[in-house]
């Protein structure tokens, strides 16, 4: 089985499955981010905290994915950064971690801005800003952050800090900041909402979401339009965290996949397979149930031989084969 993290981080940097991701989420699905707006960042975040000795500490952070883009919305164009954090499992401190992830990242800004100032040797209108190396007038790019949980099941994990706060009096909550995760999990997107997409990522999505279901799966799988030409880089997405091991093979040196017939070979083998398993559950269940028989068979009959010598009673036979007399003398043949 290939490395989960590596085949979804391959998967998802394509600039079109990228912006795909972020128009289903941010925009339920118009087309406000453009592939070619979007570039690709340094997913390794380093930032300098002071520690109690007033030195500085640093801290790297590595993302799965961030891009920078240029979104024009209702005829404004909005810069933000995106960020994609890619679950193959449950995290129970996500919350945490995305929110520290994106602490570094306004924290990165904020540093490129004061340096920025430095070397065009910009004057500080006050102490404050002289002090912080951020102006009055600076801004920060919004950063988002898109937790994907690439399992079939729901994310049972918190999705939001204060959820993983320990605080009896709920009444102080609200002097904490919360952080709530951005999440899509293929369980909570319904089956039409899966044709908001605009690359195959919406039938990967739906693939996830069904992989325990392997009936569904089969019924699913035989849409020739979804599933009849898909890129390598899917069918791997799919064949990886579906748990899948379906042998495919490209169509015609095209670089696409027909998943279709893979499926559709799969299946047959688990029904063959099915099938072998049956007859040899029948075979073993009818030598056992036969054996069991002959012997039943066995000892009425010597019982029989001792009653009708005159050794034992046929009420005594009776009793060691656990039948009644009209029982047992039918079964052996003796009159009443």
């Amino acid at each position: 089985m290939a490395d989960k993290d590596t085949v979804s981080k391959k998967y998802l940097q394509d600039n079109a499955r990228f912006a795909d991701l972020f128009n289903f989420y941010l925009y339920k699905g118009k087309q406000v981010i453009q592939p070619q707006q979007l570039r690709p960042l340094d997913t390794t975040a380093i930032t300098l905290p002071y520690g109690q000795d007033g030195k500085t500490s640093p801290v790297q952070k590595q993302r799965d994915l961030i891009k920078i883009v240029s979104a024009k919305s209702d005829d404004n164009f909005t810069y933000m950064l995106l960020a994609a954090e890619l679950q193959s499992e449950q995290h129970y401190a996500m919350p945490a971690r995305n929110m520290l992830y994106d602490a570094i990242q306004y924290t990165e800004q904020i540093e490129s801005i004061s340096k920025t100032h430095k070397k065009h040797k910009d004057k500080p209108g006050n102490d404050g800003e002289f002090l912080s190396g951020f102006y009055k007038t600076d801004r920060l790019l919004p950063v988002i952050t898109l937790t994907i949980y690439l399992g079939a099941g729901k994310w049972d994990a918190p999705v939001s800090l204060h959820e993983m706060l320990m605080l009896r009096d709920s009444s102080l909550l609200k002097f904490i900041p919360d952080y709530k995760l951005n999440l899509i999990t293929p369980a909570d997107i319904d089956d039409s909402e899966l044709s908001i997409f605009r690359t195959e990522l919406g039938t990967v999505l739906e693939f996830i979401k069904y992989s325990k279901d392997k009936n569904k799966i089969k019924q699913i799988a035989m849409d020739i339009s979804k599933f009849g030409n898909l890129p390598v880089d899917a069918a791997e997405m799919i064949t990886t965290f579906g748990d899948f091991d379906i042998g495919y093979k490209t169509e015609n040196g095209k670089g696409t996949v027909n998943m279709c017939k893979a499926v559709e070979d799969w299946a047959e083998e688990l029904l063959s397979e099915g099938e072998a398993k049956g007859r040899a559950e029948g075979e073993a269940k009818g030598r056992a149930e036969g054996e069991a028989k002959g012997r039943e068979e066995g000892i009425i009959t010597t019982l029989a031989d001792l009653v009708k010598n005159g050794i034992i009673t046929a009420l005594q036979a009776a009793d060691q084969a656990d039948m009644s007399v009209e029982e047992f003398s039918k079964k052996a043949g003796l009159s009443t």
